[in-house]
């Protein structure tokens, strides 16, 4: 069988079920998005990061249009962020955003004192919950019913409700 066993709708920010679970999961993906405490840059770096990790096809065509700073050289560095040149603050926040989704034992104290050091209460509590908002769609991702990606890259804006819109493709 190929495609989905249950219809999808095309327009994304439409809940795909229609359920009370699934309109409680929209509200907080877009109350999610709408935050300001952390600056752009380091939104889309963990953005990147959950759709790499997830291998999120829709997420990986796509960059922020707010996150000027996130340029594909410093996107090809999200998989070896370790060893690049990324400033400490994007790999703490890429260390948390592991610790999250692969090991949560590996937010240990030096781990924590790191974020806390770097990001105010505010920045590593929004970060955490961009975590889960990009995390969302794993199942979707898992059976391959993500909506498919254009060709090439797209720009990836938000309304004012929080609502993702998928623009011009990038040159």
């Amino acid at each position: 069988m190929s495609g989905p066993r249950i219809p999808l709708p095309t327009d994304s920010s439409v809940p795909k079920y229609g359920t009370p679970i699934d309109h409680a999961v929209a509200a907080f993906a877009a109350s999610v998005v709408r935050q300001r405490a952390l600056d752009p840059a380091t939104t889309e770096l963990v953005r990147l990061r959950c759709a790499r990790v997830h291998d999120c096809r829709l997420c990986r065509s796509v960059r922020n249009v707010e996150a000027t700073d996130v340029d594909e050289a410093t996107a090809a560095k999200i998989d070896r962020y370790e060893t690049s040149d990324l400033d400490e603050r994007a790999k703490v926040a890429l260390r948390l955003t592991d610790a999250m989704i692969l090991d949560p034992s590996t937010a240990d104290a030096r781990l924590r004192a790191d974020a806390r050091r770097l990001f105010s209460e505010a920045e590593i509590a929004e970060l955490l919950l961009d975590v889960v908002k990009w995390s969302q769609q794993k199942a979707s991702v898992a059976l391959r019913i993500e909506p498919a990606p254009r060709d090439g890259l797209s720009e990836l804006r938000f309304d004012d409700q929080g609502r993702a819109r998928v623009g011009a493709a990038l040159a």
